[in-house]
């Protein structure tokens, strides 16, 4: 499966993490060390540049942060991004420059590239988040299966077991995801795909595509 790799994904010139997610083939193999990575990035920031208002919380000094947002260990907040009131970051969490993490907004250990919005109502939990990808409000990523079993990413006759418990989804760049869609643990949207309002979304889609409502899949004209 080609289209689920890193590198097909992604434009890894819009984050932080270009060097970490380099040594992985697929998004997934990322996730477990993220928290350790956010840390050793943390601490090689600039201290003109990034304030840390706490231990191992680095927000960079052009970013806004509101009064009730809540900031969890390790975090990183990147320049001009907002972090708006309700935000509950409750850690292992890179976040990228331009980006909007909004209103009851919950993230949990996660990549989100630069000018990554999730602007309303969203929970994104074990997942990365490709540049310019938006989260329409209300929609959310499900990382863990009702029969608490190991992820397996599939598509069409072809599966990937993971060995993991915990993944949400992985989008790529320019993926717009409509209003109160979920994404399913193990979901692949690649590159400049669209996703329906209210879609319950699995498997891997693929780029350029639009799902439309019913799980209908069609390549963008």
């Amino acid at each position: 499966m080609e289209n689920v790799k890193i590198n097909q994904l992604y434009d890894l010139s819009h984050t932080a993490a270009k060097d970490y997610l380099s040594k992985f083939t697929y998004p997934w193999e990322a996730l477990k060390g993220i928290s350790e990575f956010i840390v050793t990035l943390g601490k090689s920031l600039s201290k003109d540049e990034y304030d840390n208002p706490s231990e191992n919380v680095w927000v960079h000094k052009t970013a806004k942060v509101f009064p009730t947002a809540y900031l969890g260990a390790p975090c990183i907040i990147g320049a001009n991004t907002e972090v708006r009131h309700g935000a509950f970051i409750r850690g292992s969490a890179l976040v990228g420059d331009n980006c909007v993490v909004g209103n009851s907004v919950e993230l949990k250990n996660v990549i989100l590239f630069d000018n990554v919005q999730t602007p309303h109502y969203n929970y994104v939990g074990d997942s990365i988040l490709g540049y310019k990808s938006h989260m329409g409000a209300g929609s959310i990523t499900s990382n863990v299966k009702s029969d608490k079993t190991n992820v397996v990413v599939k598509s069409d006759d072809e599966k990937i077991e993971t060995g993991i418990k915990k993944i949400g989804a992985m989008l790529g760049d320019f993926v717009e995801v409509g209003c109160n869609s979920v994404l399913n643990p193990g979901t692949i949207i690649g590159r400049n795909s669209n996703i329906y309002p209210t879609s319950c979304v699995r498997g891997v889609i693929p780029s350029d595509s639009i799902y439309k409502t019913g799980g209908v899949i069609v390549h963008k004209q």
